[in-house]
């Protein structure tokens, strides 16, 4: 089709897809309750704060203990690669702690102060990090899982994709981009700097054999509809592969929605969580 720029995306509607807050109206105002939820999640529940997984000052994680020699749920939050920290998103562990979950929010750099290879190897020795020390916390680290949504998602796949998916028991990955060719033909570009060779390294979505442990899938209803897609593909490789246990579209939620859902327990992405760790 004349004027596209990648399927039958022109330019403008690329970058759209691209930008989920300008996709819904109430993004900016579901964003603010972000880190108020998170501040009274840390008030709620004991934890260990600023906790160093690696030397650079941007790789610590929080610990929010629960049942000695319970299960660990490691989260990776998203932010478009270069938004927020783990201060932003506490809230998880609102669902995860009261069902016996110890829960680990971890903490990693940004684009584009680091480069995306960097990041994704933060998040894969975060996840090694924990592993190894688990027991530390009360945690058993032959029962840990991973959650994970929007670049979080993408970070957390990429990771597993690099060997965690080993040691790793299941993953659950919410509405990331698992396909980097789009991405770095709109306007994420602008900071996302990569070469054809780390596209196609850092594309999941391409490896989905790579991936070891059982994955379970989401994505919101209102999701953009190149999210939408990715997920799709992704989850249909990953069913290929013998690895998808389940793709959840999320009804009546936009990206933003589903993932403050994260902190409902009712919620029936959460219940899969919990499903998925023997805890529902």
């Amino acid at each position: 089709m004349a004027g596209t720029v990648y399927l039958h995306y022109t330019q403008d509607e690329l970058n759209r897809n691209f930008d989920q807050r300008a996709w819904v109206s109430n993004a900016l105002e579901v964003i603010a309750r972000y880190p108020v939820l998170s501040k009274a999640t840390r008030e709620r529940f004991a934890h260990r704060a600023g906790v160093r997984y690696g030397s650079h000052p941007d790789e610590v994680l929080d610990i929010f203990p629960a049942v000695r020699g319970g299960p660990v749920q490691v989260f990776v939050h998203g932010g478009a690669w270069k938004n927020f920290t783990k201060d932003d998103y506490s809230f998880p562990a609102d669902a995860y702690v009261p069902a016996g979950i110890n829960t680990v929010i971890l903490n990693f750099s940004k684009l584009p102060v680091e480069r995306l290879p960097t990041v994704v190897d933060q998040v894969r020795r975060g996840f090694e990090w924990v592993r190894a020390n688990a027991a530390s916390f009360g945690g058993d680290p032959s029962r840990l899982y991973v959650s994970a949504q929007s670049s979080g998602a993408h970070l957390a796949a990429a990771a597993l994709g690099k060997g965690a998916s080993g040691f790793v028991r299941a993953a659950t990955l919410v509405s990331g981009p698992y396909f980097l060719e789009p991405v770095v033909l709109s306007h994420r570009a602008d900071y996302v700097k990569l070469d054809r060779e780390e596209v196609q390294e850092l594309s999941p979505g391409l490896h989905p054999g790579r991936i070891k442990c059982p994955v379970l899938m989401a994505y919101a209803q209102n999701d953009t509809d190149e999210f939408r897609r990715q997920t799709r593909e992704f989850a249909a490789g990953l069913e290929k592969a013998g690895r998808l246990t389940k793709l959840i579209d999320c009804p009546k939620v936009n990206h933003f929605e589903l993932m403050e859902c994260f902190r409902d327990p009712r919620h029936e992405l959460v219940r899969a969580i919990l499903g998925q760790m023997g805890k529902e």
